[in-house]
């Protein structure tokens, strides 16, 4: 079945506006309008019917717990490797994205992306229980802090904690709203539970995803709820036009290859559900989107996805490709930005129908 079907879908968007991104990437999305968001069970992508779209997509340029660390000098003192800065909260960390203004700026749009995916939605775990308001809430590797900030301003009830490694959250925060740098892989020591526990994108910053899940499981009040929201490789087509040995292809094979050389899985949210099970909690449920690679498909809905897909992947490939790239499979600065080249082109070629799967993991501990 075609989707075509634009009554409850977002408006197409204009692929010249680029200061929209920007614009919207760092405006607070506070809905949580019931809309329909296809999946991938739903159905193919269908391509729009038109010529050459190989260059009219560019993106946007080239590029209280018992455990919290202090915010002290050494914290503060990021590494800069390549024209990019990275954490510097312990160097034996193999976290491998930058720190920089142009990752925060990614990681604000990212926030808008999800939004729009999920139809508006900051998250499909089922929260709300009649008998007792939400307590404590847990954004693991909260980045910016967007996500925790939207959820503090819509759930004033609620007391909101972000970790992270990188202390790059804004100062002026709601009330019931606190961020700490910390590792999520160290032992958890919170002095109290939590009744939600969120991850968004946190494929490679993992090395051991059952002891996260362990972990979170025994962190959470019973009945509590745990939801994880992640891409995974490597890109796929519903019509053939994503080529064996194509650039993309060829770039998530080697992000794959990379993040295996640093203990780290690029296809860590397919294990999500049964890891979720293994740990002990109930209700697990598995929702995987589409994110086409630009603005190809002719449905309105993944059409604006396809955009703001490719200002968050093809926008800022180096930043999320140049750790991985030098140090994970010993190449230069130059061989991977001449290589970066040839994917960027790729994915904004509009003949080319790629798309990578969103997997949304929510499960519940059990209430007893």
């Amino acid at each position: 079945m075609t989707i075509t079907t634009e009554a409850e879908r977002p408006t197409d968007l204009d692929p010249d506006l680029k200061t929209a991104a920007t614009a919207t990437a760092t405006a607070t999305a506070t809905t949580t309008t019931e809309r329909h968001a296809p999946t991938t069970e739903e159905s193919d992508l269908q391509a729009e019917s038109e010529g050459d779209f190989r260059d009219d997509d560019s993106a946007l340029g080239d590029d209280a717990a018992s455990s919290t660390a202090s915010i002290n000098s050494s914290i503060m003192a990021y590494r800069t490797e390549n024209g990019r800065t990275y954490h510097a909260f312990r160097e034996s960390i193999n976290y491998v994205l930058p720190n920089d203004s142009s990752e925060q700026e990614r990681l604000d749009l990212q926030h808008h992306l999800f939004t729009l995916t999920l139809g508006g939605k900051l998250y499909l775990s089922p929260l709300q229980r009649d008998d007792k308001p939400l307590g404590r809430v847990l954004d693991a590797g909260t980045g910016t802090g967007v996500w925790a900030i939207d959820f503090a301003d819509t759930h004033p009830e609620t007391q909101v904690l972000g970790i992270d490694l990188s202390p790059i959250q804004p100062n002026f925060l709601p009330t019931n709203l606190e961020f700490q740098v910390d590792d999520l892989e160290d032992e958890w020591t919170y002095n109290y539970k939590f009744d939600f526990v969120f991850g968004r994108m946190l494929t490679g910053s993992i090395g051991d995803w059952p002891k996260f899940f362990q972990q979170s499981f025994d962190s959470l009040n019973p009945g509590g709820w745990i939801e994880c929201q992640d891409i995974t490789f490597p890109g796929e087509s519903d019509d053939g036009t994503l080529l064996k040995g194509s650039p993309i292809d060829q770039w998530c094979e080697l992000m794959t290859e990379a993040a295996n050389n640093f203990g780290r899985s690029a296809v860590s949210a397919k294990l999500y559900k049964q890891q979720m099970i293994d740990a002990g909690f109930i209700n697990v449920t598995e929702v995987i989107y589409k994110w086409p690679s630009n603005r190809w498909p002719a449905d309105p809905y993944y059409k604006e996805l396809g955009f703001w897909c490719n200002h968050n992947i093809a926008g800022e490939l180096s930043g999320l490709s140049m750790a991985l790239f030098t140090k994970g499979l010993g190449w230069s600065f130059e061989e991977v930005e001449v290589f970066l080249a040839k994917v960027r082109t790729d994915m904004r070629d509009r003949r080319i129908h790629a798309w990578w799967p969103i997997h949304v993991v929510y499960g519940q501990k059990p209430d007893y």
